[in-house]
């Protein structure tokens, strides 16, 4: 039934297939680092940027940017458990990101075939008009041109909030993290054809999408964002620095078409927080600031077979288990 759906769906539409992943797939075996070592390895600046706790500044940004591509938020909308499961959405989508990036070469590939069947099962048609798709219009979450902006959106933020906090990169690191980037996109089933040549198109792809119609906020992005920012559960609401920080790093395009605001207040907040994480975070020792997934990785790099006890508390907090490489191996 779900194929069948697909194919109704897809008309129109640049699926990546179970075999076009795969074909994609080999081209990452072929690269990686090392099987123990996974697809980046320790020397790599994906590694660097990633294992970075403050990467969670920026997860408000990415889901936005993302929610408005109106097929993402129509996803979303239709397909989540966000409203009902928030803290389990964030857990899986840190486990998948996290798995790709820090695991061992099997469990990377296995995650990567994890979220292409997940996203087999997200197809819909439009309930209503958003920018240039029309109503009844179809939608998959396997489409190229959206598994492109998603990808996108999680290598720009993660390198924005980088710099935003810690020394920025120089062009050339800029260069080879997006070479990086371009492996990472593979895992999504994305080719070499299918992604910006280099650090200047990839901008110039991002600016170009902030700047077109394919990005407009429709009323089920601006429901899912509402939800989010400031819901119904206020234990879970994200305090008014983090949520003008958010704000402040949209497009300004974007961030009125979520109706998010940014007054004086709002500045200050967010100027107060970033004056106190640039002068503490540094500071932290390495087993604070650094995230359990890349923790554990280090420690299976040394041989290690289980991570350490504070490893697993910390995976607890990122990905909802306490090992990050206790599935998918083989």
């Amino acid at each position: 039934m779900v194929y069948l759906a697909v194919a109704v769906l897809s008309k129109g539409l640049q699926l990546v297939s179970a075999k076009d992943l795969e074909t994609t797939l080999e081209l990452v075996r072929a690269q990686a680092d090392g099987r123990v070592e996974g697809i980046f390895g320790p020397e790599s600046l994906t590694w660097k940027i990633d294992r970075e706790a403050i990467v969670f500044l920026g997860a408000g940004r990415a889901l936005l940017l993302q929610l408005a591509h109106p097929w993402v938020a129509a996803a979303i909308a239709e397909h989540s458990r966000t409203f009902a499961d928030p803290i389990g959405r964030f857990h899986r989508t840190f486990d998948i990101v996290f798995a790709m990036v820090f695991g061992s070469l099997d469990r990377a590939l296995a995650s990567a075939r994890q979220l292409h069947r997940r996203h087999t099962m997200i197809v819909g048609r439009m309930p209503e008009p958003a920018g240039p798709f029309a109503a009844g219009s179809p939608y998959c979450a396997n489409d190229i041109a959206a598994l492109r902006w998603v990808h996108a959106t999680l290598v720009d933020t993660a390198l924005i909030v980088h710099d935003l906090i810690l020394p920025p990169f120089s062009v050339e690191e800029r260069e080879q993290y997006w070479a990086e980037s371009r492996l990472f996109g593979a895992l999504f089933g994305l080719t070499p054809s299918d992604l910006p040549a280099d650090w200047a198109a990839f901008a110039a792809y991002t600016e170009a999408m902030v700047q077109s119609d394919t990005l407009s906020v429709s009323a089920a992005a601006r429901d899912v964002a509402t939800q989010i920012l400031s819901g119904g559960r206020p234990w879970l609401r994200p305090p008014r620095w983090y949520r003008a920080l958010t704000a402040r790093m949209l497009p300004e395009r974007l961030r009125i078409g979520f109706g998010l605001a940014l007054d004086e207040r709002d500045q200050r907040a967010a100027d107060n927080a970033l004056r106190w994480i640039r002068r503490v975070y540094p500071r932290l020792p390495d087993r604070l600031r650094y995230v359990g997934p890349y923790q554990e990785a280090q420690a299976r790099l040394r041989g290690e077979p289980q991570p350490d006890w504070m490893t697993r508390c910390l995976n607890r907090a990122w990905i909802g288990r306490p090992q990050m490489d206790e599935r998918g191996r083989g």
